[in-house]
């Protein structure tokens, strides 16, 4: 998230006496890429919420399509997080040369109360660095994989960071699901230890995926839990949110392969994304439950966004290019999900 430097002017001067519950944010956080559907990722949650700082967790969070995504936390300032951005999209710096950059050129020249976490995809392979600075506050650690950093502070323990990593990467599925088993890892009372008095592990979270080609300003994911009533987990609003998001259709089969190479998933927007693995060209024939054929989909790819041409049940069958039969679904629920975005109400 790029934020604009003259709006957040009086907030970049605030930074210099904000006092230390509202300075740490965040507090643990994970940025992740997958190369194969090039999509890039971010995720995390802090003992703050909208009414500390307006969006509460997800002011750390600059998803950049194509690229890369770029956490800045810790003491956080949008002057860091703005030069990072511009280092990454105009300069071209890797994960590292980012890393080392942000540490040799702090916007108040005290890089040691810092954290950064960056993985990117440019070069056709997955890169990913992290920093934490030797005087954030304990407990402070992060993890780099191959695709993914993941880091925080203020932590109850190492295990926060760990569980986080366990949950990313024995999770099979999206690079969304994925970070949101990365969260659930740090579904702990008092992962931030702020926040241990509460029964929680936070107070506020995000979770947000670009797919190729992406405007910054339109995700197609892009889900904030900004503010949470009194003991209620933002973790679980999270997951509760993105259930309903990924909305994965129940497909069951009716002929052909039992292991028909087709995900369906609802989007925010109404539409649905289709994941296909199987040959190419393929198309899908589309039939209401009068069996009047609706439309047909050419899968050309490994992915295809599909309007959705009617509410309700649908029933599929997917050919090759020969015309042969590979399969026939049922899709079922096949409707808009609800809005995404939270409302910010106020703690209760």
């Amino acid at each position: 998230m790029r934020w604009p430097v003259l709006p957040l002017l009086s907030l970049f001067l605030s930074s210099f006496i904000l006092p230390l519950s509202t300075a740490g944010q965040d507090t643990f956080s994970i940025v992740a890429v997958d190369v194969a559907t090039g999509q890039v990722g971010s995720a995390g949650a802090t003992c703050l919420d909208d009414d500390d700082i307006a969006g509460g967790a997800v002011i750390i969070s600059d998803v950049l399509p194509d690229i890369g995504a770029i956490h800045t936390q810790s003491y956080w300032v949008p002057a860091n997080q703005n030069a990072a951005h511009d280092q990454v999209a105009d300069n071209g710096l890797s994960p590292e040369e980012l890393m080392d950059w942000l540490e040799a050129n702090d916007v108040q020249g005290n890089p040691a109360i810092r954290q950064y976490g960056m993985a990117d995809l440019v070069t056709g392979e997955a890169r990913a660095a992290a920093f934490t600075g030797d005087n954030c506050m304990d407990w402070k650690g992060h993890i780099v994989g191959p695709n993914y950093a993941i880091q925080g502070n203020i932590l109850l323990s190492e295990a926060i960071l760990t569980g986080m990593e366990e949950g990313f990467l024995g999770t099979e599925g999206s690079l969304a699901e994925k970070l949101m088993a990365a969260m659930q890892g740090a579904n702990v009372a008092g992962a931030d230890t702020r926040c241990l008095d509460e029964g929680v592990s936070s107070r506020s979270a995000f979770l947000r995926v670009a797919h190729p080609g992406d405007d910054p300003e339109d995700l197609t994911l892009d889900i904030v839990v900004a503010i949470t009533p009194f003991g209620v987990e933002p973790i679980d609003v999270l997951q509760a949110e993105f259930d309903a998001w990924n909305g994965t259709s129940a497909l069951s089969e009716e002929d052909g392969d039992a292991s028909t190479p087709l995900l369906i998933t609802r989007q925010a927007d109404g539409q649905t994304l289709l994941k296909w693995d199987g040959p190419t060209p393929a198309e899908m024939a589309v039939y209401d439950v009068r069996g009047a054929l609706l439309e047909t989909v050419a899968l050309s790819g490994p992915w295809t966004t599909w309007p959705l041409p009617a509410p309700g049940t649908l029933f599929l069958r997917l050919t090759d290019g020969d015309g042969t039969l590979i399969s026939t679904m049922q899709y079922s629920g096949a409707s808009a999900p609800p809005n995404t975005q939270r409302p910010r109400d106020g703690r209760e």
